[in-house]
């Protein structure tokens, strides 16, 4: 009979110089072990009864004789088999390794051959066979082939394979079964076979799911997993369109479902949307209703010159990003999104012995006074003038600074550099009113290091008056504040220097609050300025924005406060502000940020700073 060869190639033993399994193997030109031939009758008739199934083959490849083992373990009449062809009996052609060996064997220049078959039995069952091919003594010639069946061995593996490879929570794909499935798909001769090339890849996070071990047991836990498991493979069989998608928990509550041979971006999104419709329905477990959601990342792509280290990490970028974004939702991976993610994380790894290596530097934008056109003072502005990414403006590294901690050594250095900056202006212009210098900080700063002695410090280094040091904070870090944040200004006050607050008007805008706040200046949100009449005559101004400024200008005068209008940009912005009230401007129309060198010539020039300077609006 012919036997059908299903799945991997099955594995071939070829030659090996070395014993196995308590048997010789001998190589060609060398002595065969003695077998001893079924010819004789003693012989023929231990031949005919031994348990093993045997045939001899000639060199042609033709069973000379078999015995009534053999005949019963492939359900054949014994008289068929003497004349059949052997490697049809036992499927050896099937691959071209094996049928190459296997001639080569007939051809007296292999010592030997072992290979596992899957072949299919009359009576419709799956038969798995060892079979071994060895020599017969040169007066006989040909050579002696054996089968055993190994069926029940080979069930025993492939239940303990499956034991190894799901999981038994879900009973679905465990992690090792679901990379081996992967790399698989990912290996040149299966994306080079499929129809589109592609992959695709929802990788799966419940949200909350913690707390449901936390609250209600691991039990119920376990009972959630499983039932989750089963609306993905709903899912999953209803959204296939080119295959059913893998379904596999990585581990705790994560899930992934790959799809080979995906159509694109559009099947990956319709698979995500109704996984989250289906988990979001409530779960009915042991009399508890249970609600929970899930947040997942997709990721679709080429599969050729991609490595499922890569696929997998671009997957758990995209879920964190689903995460932060809201949860509950699903996100699509975007190559520029990640190569922002990579750029930040680079930036992260790098910052603080760029402190050491000197990359930063300040520039300065003026404060001018609304009333005389003269700088009052100016905001020190940090440059990281990296060797990879150029010059960098703050909103690209001081989060970073502030998440890892650097943002204290940071601004100890911004707080030194500027106070001293200012004292050679002073010196420089000793005619003239001294101008503040005005330096942010972080409330990280507050609250991990002694902003109080730094200051102090520093203030005693450079010789400046503590007048005319300013120290910004936004508006969300000090309203609310209490205990050290607040005692830290209150102390900082008391010592003679300015606090103002940054971006006044987009957080809680609490004038009561700041009456009993240590504050001197309110620097107004940039977004109440751009609402005001531009250049273009036709435009009109947004009066709630006008109505809401002056009404804050009023009132910070009423508490002793003054008031710095950000972001003036146009000559018709700065003539409101000044009818509103505003005590100083900041923005393009006087000047951008510039060297030290810059503002030293901007003190030796009367009038509006900016236009009479050159250093204004392009």
């Amino acid at each position: 009979m012919s036997g059908t060869s299903e799945g991997p190639a099955p594995a071939t033993e070829l030659d090996r110089p070395t014993v196995t399994e308590g048997e010789i193997i001998t190589s060609a030109g060398t002595e065969p072990p003695v077998l001893c031939s079924p010819s004789p009758p003693s012989y023929r008739s231990v031949f005919t009864a031994a348990p093993l199934a045997m045939a001899v083959v000639d060199r042609e490849g033709t069973v000379t004789g078999a015995n009534a083992a053999l005949a019963g373990l492939l359900g054949r009449d014994p008289g068929t088999l003497t004349g059949a062809v052997a490697a049809d009996l036992v499927d050896l052609a099937s691959d071209a390794r094996t049928w190459h060996a296997y001639r080569e064997m007939l051809r007296g220049r292999r010592a030997r051959l072992r290979c596992t078959r899957r072949l299919k039995h009359p009576e419709g069952h799956v038969l798995w066979v060892r079979v071994t091919v060895a020599p017969l003594p040169a007066d006989d010639g040909g050579v002696l082939l054996s089968v055993a069946d190994i069926s029940d061995h080979r069930e025993l593996q492939e239940r303990l394979r499956h034991l190894r490879m799901h999981d038994p929570v879900t009973r679905l794909p465990n992690r090792t079964l679901f990379f081996e499935r992967l790399t698989a798909a990912l290996e040149a001769e299966s994306y080079e076979e499929s129809g589109t090339g592609r992959i695709g890849l929802c990788y799966l996070d419940l949200d909350g799911f913690k707390a449901v071990n936390d609250t209600l047991g691991h039990r119920v836990g376990d009972q959630l997993l499983a039932a989750v498991a089963e609306r993905l493979r709903q899912c999953a069989e209803n959204a296939a369109r080119t295959g059913t998608p893998l379904v596999a928990r990585l581990g705790g509550d994560e899930f992934a479902l790959l799809v080979e041979d995906s159509t694109g971006t559009e099947q990956l999104a319709d698979l995500a949307e109704s996984l989250l419709d289906a988990i979001q329905a409530p779960f009915d477990l042991s009399g508890r209703r249970l609600s929970v959601s899930a947040s997942i990342g997709v990721v679709e792509r080429h599969a050729a010159g991609t490595t499922p280290t890569a696929l997998m990490q671009a997957a758990d970028t995209t879920l964190y990003w689903a995460k932060a974004d809201g949860k509950s939702r699903w996100t699509l991976f975007d190559p520029e999104r990640n190569a922002h993610r990579v750029t930040r994380q680079a930036l992260a790894s790098t910052l603080r012995p760029a402190i050491d290596r000197g990359e930063f530097a300040l520039e300065y934008q003026p404060l001018v006074g609304m009333e005389d056109d003269r700088v009052h003072g100016v905001e020190a502005l940090i440059r990281w003038h990296h060797p990879r990414f150029g010059t960098l403006t703050p909103n690209r590294f001081i989060s970073l600074a502030e998440e890892d901690g650097s943002i204290v050594p940071l601004g100890r250095w911004v707080l030194r550099t500027a106070c001293r900056q200012a004292r050679d202006w002073q010196v420089e212009h000793p005619d003239g009113p001294p101008i503040f210098v005005s330096v942010n900080v972080a409330v990280r700063q507050v609250w991990d290091s002694d902003l109080v002695a730094d200051v102090a410090d520093t203030l005693e280094e450079t010789g400046l008056a503590p007048q005319l040091l300013q120290l910004e904070l936004t508006e969300s870090a000090v309203m609310g504040s209490s205990g050290r944040p607040i005692q830290a200004l209150k102390a900082l006050s008391d010592m003679g220097v300015r606090i103002a607050i940054d971006d006044f008007g987009t957080g809680y805008s609490n004038l009561a609050y700041l009456s009993r706040l240590p504050v001197s200046v309110l620097k107004l949100d940039g977004s109440f300025v751009r609402g005001f009449q531009l250049e273009d005559r036709a435009a009109k101004a947004s009066p709630a924005d006008e109505v809401i400024v002056e009404a804050m200008v009023q009132l910070a005068h009423r508490l002793g406060l003054t008031v710095t209008a950000e972001c003036v940009e146009t000559s018709a912005q700065a003539t409101r502000l000044r009818r509103i009230g505003c005590d100083t401007g900041q923005g393009w129309l006087y000047s951008r940020p510039v060297s030290p060198d810059r503002i030293s010539e901007l003190l030796g020039t009367p009038g509006v700073p900016g236009l009479q300077a050159g250093v204004g609006n392009p």
